[in-house]
């Protein structure tokens, strides 16, 4: 029962920071993510009785927790652009997912299996979880609220590129599983993988996430007035386009977070200035929050609790080619021809925040397939997202005041 009430004061806690931190930091080169992630150290340095924070204890808690926290961050996330949906408007974030999350994970197994002798399987799950751009922890870098107006195009790029390579990294965390499970994959697995995890499942995800958007819509926005929702159910909307998208995709075995990304785009474009779209977003951000603050908390914990133990000079080094090499000059070659330049290039290419999605695709993927040495896997995963809390928290703030700085000297 101690131990229980002791949770309670520590939950109660972190929600009052979640509510106060992000606007005391914002002026400051240091993000709340980083602080909770201290907090979870700090805490489980104490004498007390806590639950156990390792991810490797607790594989099934981890992966649900981490999704349920990854699919609220992607509605918030399609609920807060504005820009609409076009192949040229949107040329950056798509050239971010097809071509810079593909050659940053081709590049970083490639190293991780020549290099630091990780097995084929392991150092391709490594790179399809540690490549995407995280949606939960790239608040700083991405667009404000909607209809609030601060969607430059880096903020834009980062923020569309994080709502949708969340779902276009799960056919290579699926072809990890696949060469996990087999001796030597034949030419009939790699074209099952394609027609089935790459092309179906990818292609459900969009149908699945816009005609889940449209028929959402249209109960929000087209039924009848007398029946419409009232200002206190906005929350519940919000929570019912992030469960229905994602839950009614994955039962066509498409993949859920695209879906959750596409819906809430889809939503979006029906009554852009609709006060709906406000309130969800509100709604979403807060439940987000609170969750990124449980998951910090256990995340620092497992930390201190030996997360790191089974890590090796290789993979740290690994980690810090990854955050500090890889993929900001993939990200920056890659993004020629875009209209993407100087300083604005280099954020793009170097804001790849690892976060949360990394650890429901370490989780999923362990559950799912034998890989080898899945404490060395956690440890160099642990590693990574440290890192890349560490730095892009505390550059965050100080890049993109930089980033208006010129924007307003360039408008002057």
């Amino acid at each position: 029962m101690e131990s229980y009430n002791l949770v309670l004061v520590i939950v109660a806690v972190a929600t009052l920071a979640v509510a106060w931190l992000p606007s005391l930091l914002k002026e400051y080169p240091l993000s709340y993510p980083i602080l909770f992630v201290i907090g979870g150290w700090l805490l489980y340095q104490l004498p007390v009785s806590l639950p156990d924070p390792s991810p490797l204890a607790n594989p099934k808690l981890t992966t649900h927790l981490t999704e349920l926290c990854v699919i609220i961050a992607l509605t918030g996330t399609g609920l807060k652009i504005d820009r609409r949906f076009s192949l040229r408007g949107w040329r950056l974030p798509i050239r971010l997912v097809w071509l810079t999350m593909t050659v940053t994970i081709a590049v970083f197994s490639v190293i991780a299996w020549g290099w630091a002798g990780w097995p084929m399987a392991s150092a391709l799950l490594l790179a399809a979880s540690l490549a995407p751009t995280d949606p939960v922890l790239a608040g700083d870098v991405q667009v404000g609220d909607p209809n609030e107006g601060q969607e430059d195009s880096v903020r834009f790029a980062l923020t569309a590129e994080a709502g949708l390579n969340d779902g276009m990294a799960f056919p290579f965390v699926y072809m990890a599983i696949m060469l996990a499970q087999t001796v030597s994959a034949s030419t009939a697995d790699f074209t099952h993988w394609a027609l089935y995890a790459l092309a179906f499942r990818v292609g459900v995800g969009i149908l699945g996430g816009w005609l889940s958007g449209q028929l959402l819509s249209y109960l929000i926005f087209g039924l009848p007035q007398r029946i419409s929702i009232k200002t206190t159910a906005y929350g519940f909307v919000a929570l019912a386009v992030t469960l229905v998208s994602y839950g009614l995709t994955e039962l066509a075995h498409g993949y859920g977070f695209l879906a959750v990304f596409i819906a809430a785009i889809t939503i979006r474009s029906r009554e852009r200035t609709h006060e709906y779209h406000t309130y969800m977003h509100a709604f979403s951000d807060q439940i987000e929050r609170l969750l990124i603050a449980l998951l910090l908390l256990l995340f620092g914990g497992a930390i201190a609790k030996g997360m790191l133990a089974a890590l090796t000079w290789q993979d740290a080094l690994l980690g810090l080619l990854l955050v500090f090499i890889i993929r900001p000059l993939v990200g920056w070659i890659t993004l020629g021809g875009t209209g993407a330049r100087g300083l604005k290039r280099w954020i793009i290419a170097g804001f790849g925040i690892r976060g949360i999605g990394s650890l429901f695709y370490i989780a999923y993927a362990l559950d799912h397939a034998s890989f080898a040495d899945p404490a060395r896997i956690w440890s160099l995963t642990g590693w990574t997202i440290l890192l890349s809390v560490f730095l892009h928290g505390m550059l965050s703030t100080p890049v993109m005041k930089r980033l208006d700085s010129q924007r307003v000297i360039v408008n002057n």
